[in-house]
């Protein structure tokens, strides 16, 4: 069915007009051979609050970005190569139900749907395009992906030196290996990670001691499941503002 619509004027048309929701701030969506596979609203967990994202679907990519004007108009776009992307099932907790984590070496983050099927359809599709695409490649699916961030409201103290108490001077920042929220001290080191930046950025003292010593793979984050354990936020908390893990001085 994708091949069959790939170059249709229906499917060219719908793309065209996600590219003409985003400006020209956005990239260019059109390509030979993409497919918009579906679209939709879905609640991002960010660092301080969950927040609506509109997510477009390709065969190839997947496309988010800020609600500017519902179905019309969007920007910070991003887009995330489907062949780099694990998708992980999370449990409900209270207003954070029917969610999943998207990882790639690059960025994870935590997403949740309206309802349960929903979320079936999205982790579905997802999971079948990016088996299509291994298959077409002959490569083999990724096994390394960035940390996902600890939301500010998980801390209030250090989660490394357990004693830093955070307030609006002692600022939380966030450990690019791990994902833990530390305080300044903890975290004054940076390290090189080629899949996430060209430049050193911030990790805590802990992920820095293994990784220097090569001990990598054991300075991997064990809170892969961390947000089925999250506090019970209200799903209408969101906003259209600027993604806050954005910010790469935190």
């Amino acid at each position: 069915m994708v091949d069959r619509l790939a170059n249709s004027e229906a499917n060219t048309r719908r793309i065209s007009i996600v590219e003409n929701c985003f400006g020209a701030a956005g990239q260019p969506l059109t390509i030979p051979g993409r497919v918009l596979i579906g679209e939709g609203v879905l609640t991002k967990l960010c660092r301080k609050k969950p927040k609506a994202r509109q997510f477009f679907l390709f065969n190839d990519i997947l496309v988010y970005g800020n609600i500017v004007i519902q179905k019309k108009k969007y920007n910070k776009q991003h887009i995330i190569p489907l062949e780099n992307v694990t998708i992980d099932s999370i449990q409900d907790e209270g207003d954070l139900r029917n969610g999943w984590l998207i990882k790639t070496p690059t960025k994870s983050f935590a997403v949740y749907a309206a309802t349960a099927t929903e979320k079936s359809e999205w982790m579905n599709h997802i999971n079948k395009c990016v088996s299509d695409l291994l298959s077409k490649s002959g490569k083999t699916p990724s096994n390394e992906h960035a940390a996902v961030w600890v939301p500010d409201s998980e801390a209030t103290v250090c989660m490394r030196c357990q004693k830093a108490k955070f307030t609006p001077v002692n600022r939380r920042h966030h450990c690019r290996k791990c994902g833990f929220v530390v305080c300044g001290p903890c975290s004054e080191k940076r390290f090189l990670l080629p899949s996430q930046s060209s430049k050193p950025v911030r990790i805590c003292d802990f992920c820095y001691d293994l990784l220097s010593t090569g001990e990598m793979t054991a300075c991997q984050s064990t809170r892969s499941d961390s947000y089925s354990q999250s506090p019970k936020l209200s799903l209408n908390d969101v906003s259209d503002d600027d993604d806050d893990d954005e910010d790469s001085s935190d």
